[in-house]
């Protein structure tokens, strides 16, 4: 790769590049958005990470809010967990970025590892299939007799009644949910569906398309192909941020970036106050401004890789949920708020679905942000996430500086 940037870029042209890149400052869509609109989002994206955290709303559902505005979260669940001859699905998991949705046609840009999860994806699921050698082999039998089934469903069709592991602090799965998972990893088993976020298990071959399933292209021109997608979806950045898009490794990315720096798709720039050299895509928009106001779910594609948050917004975030209470400094989850192209504050929230309110625990301004006009803003945006979520009202605690002015614009 060159040793030297053919180029420069200011921090603000930066920042400008990657929010437009990330489908930001485009302007929402004036009709109702449809299938389509919910999927182009993914054109900016090219994937959206999964977490089992629901104290607002799944971590999924988020970033399309975030860039187009109230939708039928339905059309999302279509997308990944339906199909008709008329509806295809568009959206399949696997991991990318940690578990994601991603475009079914880059499902095979990650065979490569699934061969390297082939006997699982950390050592006590290998345990577990060394324990029990003859499982994985049973449980693809179930499943090809049965069709989608849950670990729990294919279980009780094996008849087994396993204990679980006493001494994880985690999901404490059987050890058919390892196996369930183990075989998922590998890419032999696929999730056609969920029901109340459980994941039902299928085979593969049976519910992604044979041209698809059957595509085993090179580790290197996979590899290229996922920078090339993590290049768009960051308009600009480092080598280890495109490296974080997909969980590559330096070894994967390097080579690729050299590949398309000689292919003309990616110039080398240097941006101000980076210490790295950062990779530009010739294809990138820098618009001149970024109007808008967007909460941040934790696990936002714009802001999932905190060093690279750091570096383009000077907004220093870690999400806290593992962190107990008394050491919190911001709250459990704990949503960024941007403002016309920057990160201005942050709010802690909580939909409390059963009296039909979104919570505000903490609300926090960024240094040298105006509290009035940000409490403005960012209570049109509660109030928007509040109508998505069908709760009736809004309602903000004591914890932060920004907490009694924003009170005030939401009363």
């Amino acid at each position: 790769m060159p040793t030297s940037p053919t180029g420069s870029l200011s921090l603000a042209a930066a920042r400008r590049i990657a929010l437009a890149a990330q489908g930001f400052g485009a302007a929402r869509p004036s009709a109702p958005p449809t299938r389509r609109t919910v999927l182009k989002v993914l054109d900016s994206t090219r994937l959206l990470q999964l977490d089992s955290v629901s104290a607002v709303v799944r971590a999924h559902y988020a970033p399309v809010f975030s860039r187009i505005g109230p939708y039928d979260r339905a059309l999302l669940d279509e997308a990944a967990w339906g199909h008709s001859a008329r509806r295809p699905r568009q959206l399949i998991e696997y991991w990318a970025h940690e578990a994601a949705l991603l475009p079914v046609a880059d499902w095979p840009l990650l065979r490569w590892r699934m061969v390297q999860y082939r006997h699982g994806r950390w050592n006590g699921m290998r345990q577990v299939l060394e324990r029990n050698p003859a499982l994985a082999d049973d449980v693809l039998g179930v499943v090809k007799e049965y069709g989608p089934s849950t670990a729990g469903e294919i279980e009780r069709h094996l008849e087994l009644d396993r204990p679980r592991a006493k001494d994880n602090w985690g999901w404490n799965y059987s050890d058919t949910k390892v196996v369930c998972e183990a075989l998922f990893a590998a890419g032999e088993l696929t999730v056609p569906r969920r029901v109340g976020f459980q994941r039902h298990y299928d085979l593969t071959a049976a519910v992604l398309p044979a041209d698809v399933v059957t595509r085993e292209p090179e580790e290197a021109d996979a590899v290229r192909e996922l920078v090339r997608r993590a290049a768009r979806a960051h308009g600009v950045g480092t080598e280890t941020d495109l490296r974080d898009y997909y969980r590559l490794s330096r070894r994967q990315t390097e080579p690729a970036i050299a590949d398309l720096l000689d292919a003309g798709e990616l110039e080398q720039v240097a941006v101000a106050g980076w210490d790295k050299p950062a990779y530009l895509h010739t294809e990138a928009r820098t618009p001149r401004r970024v109007k808008g106001a967007a909460l941040l779910c934790p696990f936002d594609p714009l802001i999932f890789f905190r060093d690279r948050t750091e570096r383009l917004f000077d907004f220093h975030y870690r999400i806290e949920i593992y962190t107990p209470e008394h050491k919190r400094v911001h709250g459990y989850y704990v949503f960024p708020f941007l403002l016309d192209g920057e990160l201005v504050a942050r709010v802690d929230l909580r939909a409390d679905r059963a009296s039909g309110r979104l919570l505000v625990p903490g609300a926090f301004t960024e240094p040298g942000r105006d509290a009035v006009l940000v409490a403005r803003a960012l209570a049109g945006a509660l109030r928007e996430m509040a109508d998505w979520l069908e709760l009736e009202t809004v309602e903000v605690g004591e914890k932060g500086d920004l907490a009694p002015v924003l009170r005030r614009e939401i009363a």
